[in-house]
């Protein structure tokens, strides 16, 4: 490019950059129609989750859980019916039967020659208090991402019937059905922010309160080995076991087997449930989530293969939070039932019960529930108002945390003709235009991809010109932003071909990839990527898929694949490239039309 062409490519990024500020002075009228779509649009027209469409898969047939509040109802009689029998056996519940050898708690002599700290330190008030806090943002924002796709499944294929746990109906056979038409809508009263396909916006909320979840469990970790409360957390003898077992014969027996209290100590049951939730479901939800992300899955393949597989890890992140939340109920429905009053008194003030009734504890409890309440509610409407704000906020901080954890992890993970998945859920609106469709009637013989911007050699190519410049064949795993996965074969051009075939200028940091598709919102689909993301070998424009020419639902006659990105970066029915300075100066300057339009963080590789 000569001298004079450079100053031109510059002056038309400026002149775009002029366009783009305008264009981004309009972001409340994004938010607004944003709003509307996702949310009040949607109201009526999709189904909501409710707990009669939640269905398990038993076999080859699908049975609502809605059986299941029956059948634990008749169990929950069963089991008390039993142990009170098993209570009234003397082996059993007598003065010297099993419940006798093997108390619920020690004594208080037994205590205090073990050593065993008393009462509830200030920094276990505060980590527990911020920690429910926390977990509250975590699972509503979860619950929002899960509705996206709301199939688990237990192979990485991801096909539709073979799901193991659904919140809706089976998959429509009679027309082309993508991931995005699967979502289902959410209350605000259930999901953060609610509403339909605004996984972009809970992703925002769940990762900002992930961190923080992170962050409080280091600090109370480290606070209760450095304080010496560990002793009332960790089981350190095997008698605790059998304690345990008394400890649930005797609740189940509705018989409250202790006086003391969790102000002095835990009782065996209560010490391995605490130890559990802290020291293996909470590191687990931590875990299984870093399994789900695609920089990870595709350059450490080990890493999945620890529970299975992605999907498997998924459904164990959604296990966990089931247990947390059951954790919870229980936990709150014991301390009701065991001294409501003095029990909050212990745990909100550090009060002993045998320092006298008040309803302080209560009251305290209650401000923090209405905290919650309150925070939630103003979140939602932040969600909605200031939506561009927030993701602007998490673009910042969570953002930069995936890029020191995960950006650096280029993708190498290849697969075998035989991993390729049965099915693969197509996404995003087939191309509507005259243009488009006139090229795919004529199969794509007047084709011509167009690459221009900051180059040295601008080039239009037809299909056999990108076939005649280089070949590769790839088989990988495709991560979707929804959680679903699928391992398909893609043949087409190295992108680092192409970059050799054109060479960009210097200042060439960025490609814009422009569809002849439309976004969810109207509008030309377009996104960015890295010159380094597109010159790793397995950054590819694919034109064939699993042995067959690109089919149409997903992309024909060319589309992208960079595997160390979620699946809406990659770019399907591809109509041109520019290489570019900073992708600021397009459409809103989020980095493309799904960070711009629905406002998802750019380059999330989780």
């Amino acid at each position: 490019m000569t001298q004079q062409g450079r100053e031109n490519s510059r002056d038309a990024a400026a002149a775009r950059r002029r366009e783009a500020a305008g264009r981004r002075r309009d972001s409340a009228e994004l938010e607004d129609d944003f709003h509307n779509v996702a949310l009040l649009r949607e109201e009526g027209v999709h189904p909501r989750m409710s707990l009669t469409r939640i269905h398990v898969r038993i076999g080859r047939r699908f049975v609502s859980v809605w059986w299941a509040l029956p059948a634990a109802l008749i169990g929950g009689i069963a089991v008390v019916i039993v142990a009170k029998v098993l209570m009234g056996i003397d082996a059993v519940g007598g003065t010297d039967g099993f419940t006798a050898a093997h108390p619920c708690e020690p004594s208080m002599d037994e205590l205090r020659s073990e050593g065993r700290p008393f009462g509830i330190p200030a920094w276990s008030i505060a980590t527990h208090a911020l920690n429910f806090f926390i977990m509250v943002m975590v699972v509503r924002a979860g619950w929002q991402i899960l509705a996206d796709h709301p199939r688990l499944y237990l192979k990485m294929h991801c096909t539709p019937d073979k799901e193991w746990l659904r919140f809706r109906g089976a998959m429509p056979k009679n027309r082309v059905w993508t991931a995005k038409d699967d979502a289902i809508t959410l209350s605000p009263m259930v999901g953060m922010p609610g509403g339909r396909h605004t996984i972009g916006v809970a992703r925002h909320w769940h990762f900002l309160f992930d961190i923080l979840f992170v962050l409080n469990g280091v600090v109370f970790i480290v606070l209760t080995f450095a304080s010496g409360h560990w002793r009332k957390l960790v089981p350190t003898e095997w008698s605790i076991f059998p304690d345990a077992v008394s400890c649930l014969v005797q609740y189940s027996s509705l018989r409250l087997p202790h006086e003391l209290g969790g102000y002095y100590t835990y009782d065996a049951l209560q010490q391995l449930s605490y130890f559990a939730i802290v020291f293996i479901f909470a590191p687990l939800a931590i875990l299984t989530g870093i399994a789900m992300s695609p920089a990870m899955d595709n350059h450490f393949t080990w890493y999945q293969k620890i529970f299975g597989n992605r999907q498997i890890a998924r459904s164990l992140h959604f296990l966990v939070m089931v247990v947390f939340v059951v954790f919870y109920g229980i936990h709150m429905l014991m301390v009701a039932a065991t001294g409501f009053a003095e029990n909050l008194n212990a745990i909100t003030l550090n009060v002993a019960p045998a320092d006298g009734f008040n309803l302080n504890g209560i009251a305290l409890w209650g401000l923090a529930i209405l905290v919650v309440i309150l925070f939630n509610v103003w979140a939602v409407r932040f969600s909605w108002t200031h939506t561009r704000v927030l993701q602007r906020i998490s673009n910042a901080t969570v953002g930069r945390v995936m890029d020191v954890l995960f950006d650096k992890y280029a993708p190498k993970a290849e697969y075998k003709e035989e991993d390729i998945s049965p099915f693969f859920w197509p996404n995003g609106l087939v191309p509507v235009s005259e243009e488009w469709h006139g090229l795919h009637d004529g199969g794509f013989e007047d084709y011509r991809l167009k690459v221009t911007g900051l180059v040295d050699n601008p080039v239009e190519l037809s299909l056999e010109d990108i076939k005649a410049l280089a070949h590769r064949d790839q088989i990988t795993m495709h991560n979707c932003i929804q959680g679903w996965s699928a391992i398909g074969k893609w043949s087409g051009l190295p992108f680092s071909a192409l970059i050799d075939l054109v060479q960009p200028t210097p200042e060439a940091r960025w490609a814009i990839f422009r569809s002849f598709g439309e976004g969810g919102e109207g509008g030309q689909y377009y996104d960015s990527h890295s010159m380094v993301d597109l010159r790793h070998p397995q950054s590819l424009l694919a034109y064939e898929m699993n042995n067959e020419p690109l089919p149409v639902v997903h992309g024909a006659p060319l589309r992208l694949r960079v595997e160390n990105q979620l699946g809406f970066k990659q770019v399907k029915w591809i109509k041109e490239i520019e290489f570019v300075h900073d992708f600021r100066d397009f459409g809103a300057g989020l980095g493309g039309y799904n960070e711009d339009h629905e406002f998802y963080g750019y380059r999330d590789e989780i």
